[in-house]
């Protein structure tokens, strides 16, 4: 069957057509992106103006359209932390429904750190033993430990690389980041961090640490990991020693300076900082020397959990 999952995130909406069933791993058919940058949108009162919601139901039935075009048989959509976070939550989620048709189910932030961790578990599989999973979302960072599907612990903390940038680092796009706003970034980020470490500790330590999301791509990349082209399978590694030489460098950087660096999107180069401050500090704080990026994330998770509860005629069928 085609199964399309909508994602509203902070950054983007994103339609991933995919060709799936039970025991077989999801196989990507067709991609609808579109860079909304809700989180960026709040007015002063945490509210989605009216500007963004206009915009993001006029995204929404595009993107539902598209599911239609490519014979997506069933449309799983959810949002994360950019509208779970809005004061005005509810009115956005019945304009859509209403204009659209389309029901958001809004994902607290530990069913999206237990999602990401199901579909990193499914990608590496029993044998990675304990995995330690860091996710950097453009509204929150989730954190993940288990040694099974359902992992033991799982937080999510609004220290999102969109998020953050818009509230610490204001700066335009053709100057660096303030020195002394980046400081109070970093520890404020480092603070929000230590206040789970606790939590995870008393699990043990990791046999695997795992990280997706855009940011934590695009850091590998630029510190020498394959490129995209490359495929897949290829091996992809983020080293702490190699994101401690880059944080810098990237602080004395402008945003469109960033946007030339290798693996680096031009729409995601003002954020890059910002990521690259709490991917830093969550390693630092959780004594990490090296993850790997796992190509597997928050939407290849909603499809598993969807084709797990698939009822049994069903499968059969399939």
């Amino acid at each position: 069957m085609r199964l399309g999952v909508l994602d509203v995130g902070s950054n983007t909406v994103h339609l991933l057509a995919m060709d799936a069933h039970p025991g077989a791993r999801p196989l990507p058919a067709h991609s609808h992106k579109t860079e909304l940058r809700l989180a960026q949108l709040l007015d002063a009162d945490g509210a989605i103006g009216p500007e963004g919601v206009d915009r993001l139901v006029a995204t929404v039935a595009e993107a539902v359209q598209a599911a239609e075009d490519k014979g997506c048989e069933e449309v799983l959509a959810f949002a994360t932390s950019a509208v779970r976070d809005a004061t005005n939550a509810d009115e956005v989620l019945g304009r859509v429904r209403a204009e659209t048709g389309v029901d958001l189910a809004v994902l607290s932030g530990e069913e999206e750190a237990r999602l990401t961790f199901l579909a990193a578990r499914r990608w590496f599989g029993w044998s990675a033993g304990k995995l330690l999973l860091l996710d950097i979302g453009g509204g929150s960072l989730e954190i993940a430990l288990g040694l099974d599907e359902e992992p033991a612990a799982a937080v999510s903390l609004p220290l999102g690389a969109g998020r953050l940038t818009a509230g610490w680092l204001p700066g335009g796009p053709d100057r660096p980041a303030d020195p002394a706003g980046l400081r109070e970034l970093r520890r404020y980020v480092r603070a929000g961090i230590a206040r789970t470490v606790g939590e995870f500790s008393r699990h043990g330590r990791p046999d695997r640490v795992v990280a997706t999301s855009k940011t934590f791509k695009q850091l590998a990349r630029i510190a020498g990991a394959a490129r995209s082209a490359e495929g897949l399978y290829t091996r992809r590694t983020l080293s702490a020693a190699a994101l401690g030489e880059w944080v810098p460098k990237l602080a004395t950087m402008t945003a469109e300076e960033r946007g030339h660096l290798p693996g680096v999107s031009p729409d995601r180069a003002g954020q890059l900082l910002a990521g690259a401050l709490v991917a830093e500090g969550a390693m630092d704080l959780f004594g990490i020397t090296e993850l790997e990026i796992c190509p597997w994330a928050l939407r290849e998770g909603v499809i598993l959990r969807r084709l797990d509860h698939l009822p049994a005629e069903r499968i059969a069928l399939s």
